[in-house]
């Protein structure tokens, strides 16, 4: 992989709840803070030069409702590419999840409890769906994090086999934390697969862009933000910033092919 062509693709959050864009503390219901207009939101990371937003219709997670006059209008208004989550779990919410004109869907619980209808909407629609596991140490979480599912290394090889495009992977315990990805599962993840994989959860520094941009040849592709993005801890400027530097290992070749050619200058 040549990474100096595949930075880190950023992924701003919008969740959305009762209307209001939300961010949630390790998923948990109760544990809101609300952070306005989703549409001015995401309009505000489009116009910021982020190239995707993360939407999740977090009513259709929790099975409490839905959201969809609203998510439908922020992604036919954007230019930008959109992955949808939330309550996508049957025909009938796949199609008119795809019919607001996202890139992809998250397909989260629908993973664990109707593994072969995913496995036939990954073979129809190829990588148009990607695979949400959300993990709590090496199980998942279902119905919004609300209650377990399997095993995570069961449930992501007989989904790898199956030939899912990507996987979105979210270390629960970190999310809204602002604590820092958990590398170790990623690097645990991309052990198991050659899909792309866009990490969540725990992201609060610049810093920890530069860690998961480490990743990149390992297969992480992209990172999502929320809470930080919203709190303030860096702007999204910053982040596209950082998550298109080199390297450590490409800045230390570039310096050394820029002194190697200084040096037959010189000695010509």
């Amino acid at each position: 992989m040549n990474s100096l062509q595949n930075p880190l693709v950023l992924l701003p959050a919008v969740d959305v709840s009762g209307g209001q864009a939300v961010q949630l503390v390790q998923g948990r219901l109760g544990s809101e803070k609300r952070f306005g207009d989703p549409r001015a939101a995401a309009q505000r990371w489009q116009d910021a030069g982020a190239e995707w937003i993360h939407l999740v219709d977090l009513d259709a997670a929790f099975g409490r409702g839905d959201n969809a006059e609203i998510i439908a209008e922020i992604t036919s208004h954007l230019r930008i590419e959109v992955e949808l989550s939330g309550g996508i779990r049957d025909d009938e919410t796949l199609e008119r999840a795809l019919a607001t004109g996202c890139r992809r869907v998250n397909i989260g619980t629908a993973a664990l409890e109707r593994p072969e209808w995913c496995e036939e909407i990954i073979a129809d629609h190829g990588d148009k769906i990607a695979i949400g596991l959300d993990v709590r140490g090496r199980r998942l979480a279902a119905r919004g994090w609300t209650s377990e599912g399997g095993e995570l290394d069961d449930t992501l090889d007989r989904l790898d086999r199956a030939g899912c495009a990507r996987f979105v992977v979210t270390d629960v315990a970190s999310d809204g934390m602002l604590s820092g990805p958990n590398l170790d599962l990623l690097r645990h993840v991309c052990s198991r697969t050659d899909a792309p994989v866009v990490a969540s959860g725990g992201i609060s520094t610049l810093e920890d862009l530069v860690a998961l941009r480490e990743l990149v040849p390992l297969g992480v592709e992209g990172a999502i933000i929320g809470t930080a993005l919203y709190v303030g801890n860096f702007t999204i400027e910053e982040a596209l910033r950082t998550a298109s530097l080199p390297l450590s290992g490409e800045a230390t070749a570039s310096a050394a092919g820029s002194a190697g050619r200084n040096q037959i200058e010189d000695t010509a």
